[in-house]
C-alpha cells in the first residue's frame, strides 16, 4: 500500500507542482528556491516537501549553498532531489517488471538484440507517423512536437548545448540490470520516432550515457564532429 499511498500524495495540486519542480530540475533543489518557483509559502512548501520526503518521492540532503564556514555561517540548507526508487501501483497486481527481465534475458541469450532494435525502431516510426497524422494529415511534424511526446512518455527532455538531452530513463529499472539490451532498444526506439517524424536528415539519435540519465540523446547532425 505504500506506493498508493506516495502516489496518493500527488494528487494535491500543490505537491504535483513542488514534485515536478524538482524533478525537473535535475539537482538538488532548496525550500526557498521550490517556494519562488510554484508561488507559494516557504513555510507551506516546506511541509509539502517534507511530506514527499516522508513517502519516498524525495530524498533530503543538507549541505551549506555558501562557501561561508564557521561562526556565523548558519545552519546547512534542506535539499531535495528526486528518489531513485519507482513507485507503482496496480489493481489487481501485475508484474510486468519481471516479464521484461524475462524477455530481456531470452533476447540476450538467443542474441536476438538485431531484432529487437529493428521493432523497436518500428515501433518508433509507427508512434511518430500516428502522432503526425493526428496532428495535421501529413508524416511530418517538429522536433518540438516530438519532444512533447517524449515527455509525455516519461523521457523528461531538456536542451543542452544543441542537443536533446532524456533526463529520465522510462526503462531504468531494466536497463540497469540488461544495459546493452535496453539501451539499443531505446536508441531503436528513438531514431524511429525521428524517421517517422522526418526529422533524421536534421537530427540523430546517439547513444551518450551519463549517471542518472537516460542512455540516449538526440543532437542536431550540424553539432555532429
Amino acid at each position: 500500500m505504500r506506493d498508493l499511498e506516495a502516489i496518493a500524495l500527488l494528487q494535491d495540486p500543490a505537491r504535483r507542482s513542488l514534485y515536478e519542480y524538482v524533478v525537473g530540475q535535475g539537482r538538488e533543489v532548496s525550500r526557498n528556491e521550490a517556494a519562488e518557483a510554484v508561488g507559494l509559502q516557504r513555510t507551506l512548501a516546506a511541509f509539502h516537501l517534507d511530506r514527499l520526503a516522508q513517502a519516498g518521492l524525495l530524498e533530503v540532503d543538507y549541505r551549506r549553498l555558501t562557501s561561508r564556514a564557521g561562526p556565523g555561517a548558519g545552519r546547512p540548507a534542506k535539499l531535495y532531489r528526486r528518489a531513485k526508487t519507482e513507485r507503482t501501483y496496480s489493481a489487481p497486481p501485475r508484474d510486468y517488471a519481471r516479464a521484461a527481465r524475462v524477455f530481456a534475458e531470452a533476447i540476450q541469450r538467443l542474441g536476438a538484440e538485431p531484432l529487437l532494435y529493428d521493432v523497436a525502431r518500428a515501433q518508433g516510426l509507427a508512434a511518430s507517423r500516428s502522432l503526425a497524422r493526428n496532428a495535421d494529415g501529413a508524416d511530418r511534424f517538429s522536433l518540438d512536437e516530438l519532444i512533447r511526446h517524449l515527455t509525455a512518455k516519461g523521457y523528461e527532455p531538456y536542451a543542452e548545448a544543441g542537443s536533446v538531452r532524456l533526463r529520465n530513463c522510462p526503462f531504468d529499472a531494466l536497463a540497469r540490470e540488461f544495459a546493452a539490451v535496453t539501451c539499443g532498444m531505446n536508441l531503436a526506439l528513438v531514431e524511429g520516432m525521428l524517421d517517422g517524424a522526418d526529422l533524421s536528415a536534421m537530427y540523430e539519435a546517439r547513444l551518450e550515457p551519463r549517471p542518472g540519465e537516460c542512455c540516449v540523446s538526440i543532437a542536431s547532425k550540424t553539432n555532429v564532429s
